[in-house]
């Protein structure tokens, strides 16, 4: 369940990435990936993250979703623009508003000898480059992504593995 990140030396910035095996069917598992709504209870309590887009939303390449949350106690909005919408198998997301400068979010979705494999990718750089990503960035990151991990696991009950 590692997460990795490398520097993006063909678009500068960042790429963060992770996957984990769930036991759990594709369709089961991108059903809920696919609820916007679904992402409250996968982030971390102490980003007070929510979804203000009126609900149901109804996900296809095109879908704008507004959020709100708190970085280091400094109150955010962000809205994300759904750019693919390959069901059930990827979607990405890219910010429109928020506090990256640049943030592409593709989540994939494999089969896995019954189990379903999860990946995320994320392509992204922040304002202030590099010191702003070692001193508080990259560390923030690892840790919502972990918690994300760690929250999806339990939600599938899934003994997550590592698959590169």
């Amino acid at each position: 369940m590692p997460i990795t990140i490398i520097p993006d030396l063909q678009r500068g910035g960042f790429i963060l990435h992770c996957e984990q095996r769930l036991p759990a069917p594709l369709e089961e598992v991108f059903d809920f990936f696919s609820d916007a709504c679904a992402l409250e209870s996968i982030t971390p309590p102490w980003l007070n993250f929510h979804v203000v887009t009126p609900t149901p939303i109804g996900i296809t390449a095109g879908t704008l979703i507004d959020y709100k949350l708190r970085m280091h106690g400094i109150p955010m909005r962000w809205r994300s623009e759904i750019t693919v919408w390959e069901p059930p198998f990827r979607f990405i997301d890219f910010q429109r508003k928020g506090p990256y400068r640049h943030w592409e979010h593709e989540h994939t979705f494999r089969t896995d000898n019954g189990g379903t494999i999860v990946g995320d990718t994320v392509h992204y750089s922040v304002p202030g480059g590099a010191l702003i990503h070692r001193l508080l960035v990259k560390r923030d990151l690892e840790r919502i992504f972990s918690y994300r991990q760690q929250t999806i696991r339990q939600r599938f009950a899934a003994d997550p593995i590592t698959t590169s």
